[in-house]
Formats: C-alpha cells, sequence, structure tokens
C-alpha cells in the first residue's frame, strides 16, 4: 500500500479534494457501507487473542469499575462526526458493535450509542445491528435490554461448552453460563449467532461433537466455527498449548462440523459460518463481498471507496490514546491509498471465501479496474483445481476450500 499520512502529532490529512482528484481507478458506483464500531475492554485477554482488546484492572461486585462508558461513548461520537464528510450521502446497510467484549457496556450506554449514529446516519430499513457478548458478562434480562435498545442480532463467544476447553482458552466463564447465556440468547433474539473454536488442546473428536450437539440444542440462526490458530503476538504464539490434535484429525473435525451443521439446518455459506435461511450476517458479507466499511472506536479499520481511488484508515489503539485523539477531533492514527497493484489481492483475500463464489462483472465495480488484472492467475487457479468458472461466475472448489491459502496467494501482487 502507499501511505500517504501516517501517525503524527499534526492530524492525517483527509482532504476531501485530494480524495476526489483524478486516479487509476474508475468505480462506477460505490459499494455498501457498513459502520464497525469497537469497544476495547474485556474482563481477561484470552491467551489466544490477538484482537485490540484490553483487560479491565479493577472489578467490583457490581462489575467492572474502571470502564469509562460515558468517556468513551463521547469520544466514539466525536469520532464518528468526524468522518461525516467522507460518507456524505450514503446509507449505512449494517452495524457491528465488536471487541473486546461490547456486553461489558450497559444498555443504557448502546442505546445512547445507536441512537445518536441514527441521528447523523441514514440507516436502511432493516438495518441489522450486531452486538458481540460473552458468557461471562451474562446476567439475566440483560440480553433483552440490548434488544429493546436496538440490537436485531446478538454473536455469543461462547468457544465451548467443555469446562477443561473453557480453562484452556483462558475463558472467564464456565460450561454452565454458556448455557445459561444460549438459552437467554434463543429465547430473545429471532436471529442470534454462536461462536465455536475447534482443535483445542486434548480436544478429540467426540468432544467436539458434544460441543456441536449443545450448540445445535439451542437452535441458533448462525453458527461461526473457528480452528484454533497461534496467533503472532499472543501468549499461545510464546507458549503454545500442549496436545494440540494433528492436521489430519483438524481436518475430519471440519467435516464432522460441515455434517452437523447440515443436521441442524444451518448451511455453509463462507469458509468458517453456517446459517439457516434468511439469517447470514449481512455485516461479515460485505466485508467478503469487498464493500465498503467505516470503522470508529481503538483501532478500527475502514475502507473507503472513492471514484478513483480505494482508502484505508486506522484509529489510535490504546483506548486512551484514542479518548483523547478523538477529543481533539484526531482519532485517526493513519490513511493510506491501497495501490493499485494490491487491489486483485485484497479483493480475492475476500471473495474467495463464500462458498458460493462471485460475479466477474463484481470484480471490475468494487475495484475499478479491468478483469484483465486478474485474468492470469484466474487461470493459474482453474488448471489447479482451485477455482471453477464460466464466462461470468467465480466458485472455489472443495480443494480450493480446503486450500484456501494456496489459491489467495496466487493473487498477490508479483
Amino acid at each position: 500500500m502507499t501511505s500517504v499520512a501516517s501517525t503524527s502529532a499534526a492530524k492525517p490529512a483527509m482532504d476531501i479534494q485530494h480524495l476526489m482528484r483524478a486516479g487509476t481507478l474508475n468505480i462506477t458506483s460505490l459499494p455498501p457501507l457498513s459502520l464497525y464500531i469497537h469497544l476495547p475492554w474485556c474482563l481477561k485477554k484470552c491467551p489466544y487473542c490477538d484482537f485490540n482488546s484490553h483487560a479491565l484492572k479493577n472489578e467490583t461486585q457490581d462489575g467492572p469499575s474502571d470502564l469509562p462508558e460515558d468517556r468513551y461513548i463521547d469520544a466514539l461520537i466525536r469520532d464518528l462526526e468526524e468522518s461525516l464528510p467522507l460518507i456524505w450521502g450514503r446509507s449505512i446497510h449494517t452495524i457491528f458493535m465488536g471487541g473486546g467484549t461490547p456486553s461489558l457496556f450497559s444498555p443504557n450506554s448502546v442505546e445512547r450509542l445507536i441512537s445518536s449514529v441514527r441521528s447523523r446516519l441514514v440507516l436502511l430499513p432493516g438495518c441489522e445491528i450486531t452486538l458481540e457478548a460473552n458468557p461471562g458478562t451474562f446476567e439475566r434480562d440483560r440480553f433483552k435490554a440490548f434488544k429493546d435498545a436496538g440490537v436485531t442480532r446478538l454473536s455469543l463467544g461462547v468457544q465451548s461448552f467443555n469446562d477443561q476447553a473453557l480453562k484452556a482458552l483462558g475463558r472467564v466463564h464456565d460450561s454452565e453460563q454458556a448455557k445459561a447465556a444460549a438459552k437467554e440468547a434463543s429465547e430473545v433474539f429471532e436471529t442470534f449467532n454462536l461462536d465455536l473454536m475447534y482443535a483445542l488442546p486434548n480436544q478429540s473428536v467426540d468432544d467436539l461433537i458434544v460441543d456441536l450437539k449443545t450448540a445445535l440444542s439451542f437452535k441458533p440462526t448462525h453458527l461461526s466455527i473457528y480452528h484454533l490458530t497461534l496467533e503472532p503476538n499472543t501468549v499461545f504464539a510464546k507458549y503454545p498449548p500442549e496436545h494440540l490434535p494433528s492436521e489430519d484429525t483438524a481436518y475430519e473435525m471440519l467435516d464432522v462440523i460441515a455434517d452437523y451443521a447440515k443436521e441442524g439446518g444451518l448451511e455453509r455459506y463462507e469458509v468458517s459460518a453456517f446459517a439457516k435461511p434468511g439469517h447470514r450476517c449481512q455485516h461479515n458479507l460485505n466485508y467478503w463481498q469487498f464493500g465498503d466499511y467505516l470503522g470508529i472506536g481503538a483501532g478500527a479499520h475502514s475502507k473507503l471507496s472513492f471514484a478513483h481511488r480505494i482508502i484505508r484508515q486506522i484509529r489510535h489503539k490504546e483506548p486512551s490514546l484514542y479518548m483523547s485523539s478523538a477529543e481533539s477531533s484526531n482519532p485517526v492514527a493513519k490513511w493510506e491509498e491501497v495501490s493499485r497493484s494490491e487491489l486483485p489481492f485484497e479483493f480475492m483475500l475476500n471473495l474467495t471465501r463464500l462458498k458460493s463464489g462471485f460475479n466477474l462483472q463484481t470484480f471490475m465495480e468494487r475495484t475499478g479496474m479491468p478483469l484483465s488484472a486478474i485474468q492470469a492467475p484466474l487461470e493459474q487457479a482453474v488448471s489447479k483445481g482451485l477455482l471453477e468458472r464460466d464466462m461470468m461466475h467465480v466458485s472455489p472448489t472443495v480443494k480450493g476450500f480446503d486450500f484456501l491459502s494456496d489459491l489467495q496467494s496466487l493473487f498477490l501482487p508479483g
């Protein structure tokens, strides 16, 4: 990427005149726009987590005492207001509040945040509004209060219903809390997601089946299931857990997941996502279809399209610095223009995750580049049996889904 502004004491220049000037891309229609809101605090930092999350230091009987709710919501609103000139005239398709553990924030704060967004932006009818929650912050009727605040979709980070596995993952909740939270989510929300992980320390295929059966007993409309990976700069990367399943066992587990999800009425539509008809995550779909998103909050990322260029932004990562910077009307730490050479890979990194594939016309519309820019790697992927295509449509094969990194790497800039 070609950096055109970076972290400094001065406010990064986001001059609209600069963004609208002539360039090498020709984007004739802007893609759908989503809003991502990052709420960075957790009760405890999990050893596998590489997200921008920060453990609260003081926990009392009434909840975390050092969570700066009001100040942080004020900072988010100021951040949003600073960003409005970049998205004038555009409607919001989806909103996603992620973290961290957003459910640490009170329903009143969430309601204030959603109301502030509604008063400043046009939300499409039926706009999907997701809140991430963890069982460790669960209390009866809290989910109902979030729904009353305007949340339409809950995403519950269960990870496992096995106490031994939860302990190995460093989670703050136990299996009974996970079950109670899943039960209440199923009773309150028409659309809700359960997050699970597999290939955990000491986990057998039978252990996974128990987790799947337990999760499906709550009749979730969406299931996200992720392979435990040892991400850089995490505790697990420095101190890898012992007794992880073999690669062959992990592949077997993935087949089991697909089979049980199908029995539960959930169709696999993305590498790690399964959903009942009408309940796919529209926010994530916009990411995977190379849509635009404005990200506000500590460490949040944005991708925004203009007629002749695509830019990315990164907010200040450390929460205190982010709040003080937002208060000074300077929440963005860095912004950069995506180079033409990198756009094919950026596009394919997302679109190849979708089981249904994509129309080739979408590549031209979302990148502003001709189809010839990906013709050679497309042919190579087809010859390797990783993609299948006709005149207008491309989709990953079963082999392509199994070896997704190999497929995506074909589109890296030379």
